[in-house]
C-alpha cells in the first residue's frame, strides 16, 4: 500500500501568525513535525503543503519536500486534496499530519495507517480515553462516541453521552469517555470526494469538519491510542512546551 503523508502548514493563523516557523529549542515547529513523520516507515513519501513562500523556502532549506497550495483553503483536508491531485504518482491513502504537533509519535501514525488494512475503511482517526473532568468539560477537546465496530457515531465539543441524573463532576467515574486526536487518514478516492462537499449544518454548529463527512454518509474508523497529542495553537501553548 502506498501512503502519502501531507503536513498542511499555513502562515496566517488567526491565533498564532507564523506558527510553523517558530523556534523550539533550535528547530522550527514544521521541521520537527516533518522529522517525526519521516520516522514512520510505512510512508512512501512525506510532503509539506503550504500557502506561503517563507514556509516553502524554509522547508527546502532543511531538505524537506514541499508544495505550494492555494491560500483560499479553509481546512487542512482541502489542502491535502490539492496536493494529492497534483502528484504524478498514485497513492492508496493520505495521512493528514497536523503541522502544529511537533511531538507526534510515529506509533500514532502507524495506528492510523493500520485502519486501512480493512478495505472498507474510508476515513480513519484516533481517540484517547478521558480520565479527568477538566478534559471532559473542555470545549477545545472534541469528544467522540463510536459503535462496537469502531465506527464514529458523533463528535461534539460537549460531553457525549450526557448523563441525565448525575452531577458532571462524577461523569468520568460512571462512563468511559473518549476525546478526539486530530489526526486523519483518508482513502485517496474518499479524499477527492469529501473535498467537494459543502459545509454542513452540524459542522457549522460544532465547528468540526468531520461532521460534514458523517452527515454526507461517510464512515470514520477510530483507533484507540495511549499517546497524548500536544498541539500548539497559541503563543502561550508554545511557552508551556518550552
Amino acid at each position: 500500500m502506498k501512503i502519502l503523508a501531507i503536513i498542511p502548514a499555513r502562515y496566517d493563523s488567526t491565533r498564532f501568525p507564523g506558527k510553523p516557523l517558530v523556534d523550539i529549542k533550535g528547530t522550527s515547529m514544521i521541521q520537527r513535525v516533518y522529522q517525526q513523520a519521516k520516522k514512520c516507515k510505512s510512508f512512501s513519501d512525506v510532503m509539506v503543503a503550504t500557502d506561503d513562500e517563507r514556509i516553502f523556502s524554509h522547508v527546502e532549506s532543511f531538505g524537506g519536500k514541499v508544495m505550494m497550495t492555494k491560500k483560499e483553503h479553509t481546512s487542512g483536508t482541502d489542502r491535502c486534496a490539492e496536493v494529492l491531485a497534483k502528484m504524478t504518482e498514485a497513492y492508496d491513502a493520505v495521512i493528514n499530519v497536523q503541522g502544529d504537533e511537533p511531538f507526534i509519535q510515529p506509533e500514532q501514525l502507524e495506528q492510523v495507517i493500520a485502519c486501512f488494512k480493512n478495505e472498507k475503511t474510508e476515513i480513519a482517526t484516533l481517540v484517547k480515553k478521558i480520565s479527568t473532568t477538566d478534559d471532559l468539560l473542555n470545549i477545545n477537546l472534541p469528544k467522540v462516541v463510536f459503535n462496537k465496530n469502531f465506527k464514529a457515531i458523533y463528535f461534539s465539543r460537549l460531553p457525549i453521552p450526557g448523563q441525565k441524573s448525575t452531577d458532571p463532576e462524577s461523569w468520568v467515574k460512571n462512563h468511559q469517555y473518549y476525546r478526539h486526536i486530530g489526526l486523519y487518514g483518508y482513502r485517496a478516492k474518499t479524499l477527492k470526494e469529501i473535498a467537494l462537499l459543502a459545509s454542513s449544518p452540524l459542522e457549522l454548529i460544532e465547528s468540526l469538519e468531520q461532521l460534514r463527512w458523517l452527515e454526507a454518509g461517510y464512515t470514520i474508523t477510530v483507533g484507540i491510542t495511549e499517546y497524548d497529542s500536544i498541539g500548539i495553537d497559541t503563543p502561550s501553548d508554545l511557552e508551556k512546551v518550552k
